[in-house]
Formats: structure tokens, C-alpha cells, sequence
């Protein structure tokens, strides 16, 4: 079978509450030469995943603003997909999940395009519960 562009996921029944822990990793873009260059390509962040029952990583394109929220705030994902790489071994192959996402957003907030100016308001307005 193929999944040639991931599995698609229920986020209320994979993750469950999702709280946002840090940035994990920014993946930068290789250069012809192999060198590696200063534009990223996307960005991993490490999500408490109560439903998985501990930290998940998940991608984010690095189109989208850097993500600052508090430690622990509420976050859910826009699109998330998982997918898999394989590496051939000699007694078959290994096999490692990773998840993708279109964005992080703020629980309860609606995901901003990215090329919106309010999409870099990472952080709830003061006062406001």
C-alpha cells in the first residue's frame, strides 16, 4: 500500500489535549554543494500529547511565524498528517513516524494565513483569559 501523501487524523481521538512544551529543531535547506544554508526549511516543536500519554514532535513549514507560547498553554493543530520514512537495513527496514502540520495554533483560536500580519501575535492579549 502507498499513502502518497500521508494519513489523514481524527485530532480529538489520536491526541487528545495537546500543551505546548518548546521548539525542538529548525531544519535548514542544503545547498547544491552540501553545505547547509541559513534558510530554514521547517521547524519541530514538542507537544505534550495527553491522548499518546507523552511528548510528541510535530513540523511545521518555516513559512509560518516562529511559535512563543507559553510553557504548557493549550495549542491544537491545523492539518496534521503522519507519514513515514524508510531506510533500508540489512534485514529488512526501519521504519520512523513523524507528524506534520500546516500550523500550531492557540486552543480555541482560528489558524491566520500566512502572510496575514496578525499571524505573528503568537501570544494571548494581556488581561484576557
Amino acid at each position: 500500500m502507498r499513502l502518497a501523501n500521508g494519513i489523514v487524523i481524527e485530532k480529538e481521538k489520536t491526541f487528545g489535549q495537546l500543551k505546548f512544551s518548546a521548539l525542538r529543531r529548525e531544519v535548514h535547506i542544503q545547498n547544491e554543494d552540501g553545505t547547509v544554508s541559513d534558510e530554514i526549511k521547517e521547524r519541530t516543536y514538542d507537544l505534550k500529547c495527553r491522548g499518546q500519554g507523552r511528548m510528541i514532535q510535530v513540523s511545521i513549514p518555516a513559512t509560518v511565524p516562529l511559535k512563543e507560547f507559553d510553557y504548557n498553554a493549550e495549542v491544537e493543530l491545523v492539518n496534521p498528517v503522519a507519514d513515514t520514512v524508510a531506510n533500508a537495513t540489512f534485514q529488512g527496514a526501519d521504519v520512523d513516524w513523524f507528524i506534520k502540520a500546516d500550523d500550531i495554533v492557540l486552543k480555541g483560536r482560528p489558524a491566520q494565513p500566512a502572510g496575514n500580519p496578525q499571524s505573528h501575535n503568537n501570544q494571548p492579549t494581556q488581561g484576557k483569559k
